[in-house]
């Protein structure tokens, strides 16, 4: 008997799919004309299914990937013809919503944006937030310990999550399903799993922390000329708001200008004519006194020189046109072949950097270089863009010329978006030699063979 059949036995018939359908899926949302391939996918309905699964793989000594919405941007889940997939997309149960506790236990295949409706009604959010949030499921979340809009005010999803069930390579289920806020009882075991992108072991169901939401939220667009500016504008408004500050997104002018011009749709809130533009987000409780709170902030901010000019929002519809306008990321693959990154360093850094970043592409030769992040919490997000017959060629040159000052300038070759195979080559870049040696230590302890997600983050062989 072949895979396929002996999956089937295990899980039922229309739980697995054999290489010739699963084919007719595609490799993920960023690569839609690219077909999926494996020896099977499995898509087990509960914790038990995939503890079958991967027994099985385990014994029979068969690779497997799992999945979740795809999403990802570092070729984190990429499979080959002789890996078994592991989809979770059947597990979208939200197991149960605690009002009293503010906890939410759901099953891994949940999509963000199914928690995220689910919880509005009781009057409390899911603060974790991201564009592909009607496609990412919440174990992919936790996987790749993502970050999102609000990290600034709430965290990465490693400070929602309160506890998590995993299954190891070789079957064993760990229920470390905690729902405290304080539980300081030993180890931490959930952090195994948050953040290692399904090396050493796949995360079935989770535990969450919800928030109250917030009865309100106040938006401006401002206008800066200067980067000393941005930083003391953000230190300004976070005191001002007295920690209601939701989020501090900073674009540089060529992406405010990209996604302000036809053909984008967006339009400029303020003149382009500034250095950097600034999606500033505030929530609260009180309508009156917090828009009252927020636009004195604003205009005291004004009086002190750090802003040039700012549009406020008046309505809910504003504030949507406002995210619209940072989350219009397509227009920068519109321009060619688009080279994306997400890093991270320190704020006081971040100028240097990229006049260094500048400077070091222009023998290249690329297309522009656009740049925007949440930099609240140091994240930038570099779209560089070049001709698609440059592409294959410049992208390790381009990719060297990134990430190499990283390491001078304190800062992080992933923020948010994980490892993955795009980045392992430069893992060293933020990571020390102890502290590899450590990340190989944990994935042989838990998964000696190698089989779990191979090849991704770290090689431990």
């Amino acid at each position: 008997m072949n895979a396929v059949t002996e999956l089937r036995q295990l899980l039922g018939s229309n739980a697995v799919l054999d290489a010739n359908t699963l084919s007719e899926r595609a490799a993920g949302i960023w690569r839609p004309d690219e077909p999926l391939r494996g020896v099977a996918l499995a898509r087990p309905d509960c914790t038990d299914g995939v503890s079958k699964v991967l027994r099985y793989c385990h014994d029979n000594g068969l690779p497997v990937v799992t999945q979740g919405g795809l999403t990802g941007l570092v070729h984190g889940a990429d499979t080959d013809d002789n890996c078994v997939i592991l989809s979770l997309e059947r597990m979208n149960a939200i197991e149960a919503i605690n009002v009293s506790q503010r906890s939410a236990t759901v099953q891994a295949g949940v999509t963000l944006q199914a928690l995220q409706e689910a919880v509005e009604p009781e009057g409390l959010m899911f603060p974790l937030d991201l564009g592909a949030r009607g496609s990412a499921t919440l174990g992919g979340n936790a996987a790749t310990n993502a970050g999102g809009n609000r990290v600034l005010r709430y965290g990465m999803m490693r400070d929602m999550v309160l506890g998590i069930e995993a299954v190891l390579m070789d079957g064993t289920v760990v229920n470390s399903l905690n729902q405290l806020i304080k539980n300081n009882a030993g180890y931490d075991l959930k952090q195994l799993f948050i953040g290692t992108e399904g090396t050493l072991g796949v995360i079935t169901r989770l535990s969450l922390r919800l928030r109250e939401a917030p009865n309100t939220r106040q938006m401006a667009f401002v206008a800066v000329d200067r980067f000393d500016q941005v930083s003391a504008l953000l230190r300004h408004m976070d005191r001002q708001l007295g920690g209601g500050l939701s989020a501090f997104e900073v674009m540089w002018k060529d992406y405010f200008a990209l996604v302000t011009s036809p053909p984008a749709k967006n339009r400029p809130p303020v003149p382009q004519k500034h250095e950097y533009f600034v999606l500033i987000e505030a929530q609260g409780a009180d309508p009156k006194s917090d828009s009252a709170r927020f636009e004195s902030a604003l205009e005291a901010a004004f009086e002190k020189g750090l802003l040039s000019d700012a549009a406020i929002s008046q309505s809910e519809t504003d504030c949507q046109q406002f995210w619209a306008i940072r989350d219009d990321v397509e227009q920068i693959v519109r321009r060619g072949a688009a080279i994306i990154f997400d890093i991270s360093l320190p704020i006081e850094e971040m100028e240097n950097y990229i006049a260094t970043l500048k400077r070091d592409l222009e023998p290249l030769n690329t297309g522009p270089l656009y740049v925007f992040g949440h930099l609240g919490d140091g994240n930038l997000h570099l779209g560089v863009v070049t001709k698609p017959a440059r592409y294959a060629s410049l992208r390790p040159q381009v990719e060297q010329v990134v990430y190499g000052p990283l390491a001078s300038f304190k800062g992080s070759v992933s923020a948010e978006h994980g490892i993955g195979l795009e980045k392992k080559p430069y893992l060293s870049v933020s990571r020390s030699a102890p502290e590899i040696a450590l990340m190989q230590t944990l994935k042989r302890a838990l998964d000696p063979r190698g089989l779990l997600n191979p090849g991704k983050v770290i090689d431990c062989q």
